[in-house]
């Protein structure tokens, strides 16, 4: 029997004092805190990991996914993600593809320099290797968040609050109330390998599907992506960690170490089977593990498949997106596609051809792209908290599209403008006015429709 241990009641000293505090350094979370900055609110940020950037840095994923509509006629993205890809461009950082599933590929390394100059050029007060611990609520309203680092245990003042912390611990920490699963889609731990262009005509990918078994692999699926700058290196997201909610410390323990072992197994595969002289050698593993879902939370309105996979509007939106329904399959090997033409796409496991088909008949004319109003991301219980990620209001079907990076980054930038329209107001960002959110936004560069 485990036994309890009490801790000591302390006073908090405060550390710091901010109009703004953005707990999480994802894209996402900067995002929010450089708009809010620009509109002149003093912002703080936290971020558990050493850089900024989440699953684009510390996650190694490298893909950027398209801004334009799925005709390629229409910009409907903008904002930071279009600022930074611009950015990113200046250092040969950055590749624009012509496919349709991806539209940029990013040097991970060069974007988290990028970062940091974007943080610090707005004078945003970084907290990195700083954890989030707990909220402190004083009159019914958030009034701090409780951190810890090297320095130890500390307070962060602010008036208003955004949440971009992934799994939303700061909500689900205040009482708002969330779902988990079933039918998690699994997270990938993401492996940059140097060499794969030495094994000339061996098929690794059929070797892995025909004898992974023998070094502890199930059937899967994944893909990769070349690395601009870095010839000779790719980086791979071949496996799934099945069976993880990354919002359980046990769970997301066990699937960090699995997903490294995941990756030593392909290797071991490709030295056992590969050709002789072939040098395939591990050159970086990511240092978070690629979550895909976990809580979502029950907000003011909840995105619907329909919403997503028909292109309805909303007065109030925030944020387009043209990425395809994405679903990994939770119950085995596989991923399900769907896409705003009606047609539909199912990859069973690795080398195995796609299964083409349609989730609905052909329409008059079809939708271009989607939306997501800003509704998804705010609540009444806590009012001075919006929150901005892959925890947003979404059901299953419609989360598998907007929960990629270049539409997630859009609800960060919504979030801190509302915050600081609401900071500027005297208010609170529960109260923000979606059309003066819009109205900012689009003054600040961001394409609202």
């Amino acid at each position: 029997m485990l036994h309890s241990v009490r801790e000591p009641e302390r006073d908090i000293a405060c550390v710091h004092e901010t109009d703004l505090a953005v707990v999480g350094g994802s894209c996402t979370g900067l995002f929010a805190a450089v708009r809010a900055a620009r509109l002149g609110a003093r912002v703080a940020i936290v971020e558990k990991q050493n850089c900024f950037g989440g699953m684009a840095t510390a996650g190694a994923v490298n893909i950027w996914h398209s801004l334009h509509d799925t005709e390629k006629r229409r910009a409907i993205i903008g904002g930071l993600t279009q600022e930074t890809i611009e950015r990113l461009k200046k250092r040969d950082a950055v590749e624009e593809t012509a496919t349709a599933s991806v539209a940029f590929r990013i040097n991970t390394e060069e974007l988290k320099i990028e970062l940091d100059e974007l943080a610090l050029a707005h004078g945003i007060v970084p907290f990195l290797n700083t954890v989030y611990c707990a909220p402190a609520v004083e009159d019914g309203r958030l009034a701090a968040v409780i951190v810890e680092n090297k320095s130890g245990r500390h307070a962060i003042r602010a008036r208003q609050f955004v949440d971009a912390s992934g799994d939303g611990d700061l909500a689900r920490d205040l009482g708002l109330p969330f779902a988990i699963g079933p039918g998690l889609q699994p997270p990938t731990l993401c492996a940059k390998l140097f060499g794969l262009d030495s094994l000339g005509d061996f098929d690794w990918q059929a070797a892995i599907e025909e004898h992974g078994s023998e070094f502890g692999l199930e059937k899967d699926w994944g893909w990769g992506s070349s690395i601009p700058g870095l010839p000779g290196m790719m980086l791979r997201a071949d496996t799934h960690v099945f069976n993880t909610d990354v919002s359980d410390a046990e769970q997301l323990t066990r699937a960090e170490i699995e997903g490294r072992r995941q990756v030593r197994a392909m290797l071991d595969v490709i030295r056992a089977y590969g050709p002789a002289g072939a040098r395939v050698g591990l050159a970086d593993l990511a240092a978070a593990l690629g979550a895909r879902e976990s809580r979502r939370f029950r907000l003011r309105y909840r995105l619907t498949g329909d919403d997503v996979l028909f292109g309805r509007s909303f007065d109030d939106a925030i944020a387009n997106g043209s990425y395809r329904v994405d679903i990994h399959h939770a119950d085995g090997p596989g991923v399900t596609f769907r896409y705003l033409d009606g047609t539909e796409s199912v990859i069973r496991s690795r080398g195995f051809a796609a299964e083409k088909g349609r989730w609905r008949d052909p329409l008059p004319e079809d939708p271009t792209f989607y939306q997501i109003p800003l509704r998804c991301l705010l609540q009444d219980r806590v009012p001075n908290l919006a929150l901005a990620g892959r925890m947003l209001d979404a059901d299953p079907v419609a989360y598998s599209a907007a929960r990629v990076m270049v539409n997630l980054n859009q609800t960060g930038e919504a979030a801190g403008v509302a915050c600081a329209l609401a900071i500027r107001s005297g208010g609170d960002v529960a109260a923000c006015e979606a059309a003066a959110v819009r109205k900012a936004l689009a003054e600040g560069g961001s394409i609202m429709l």
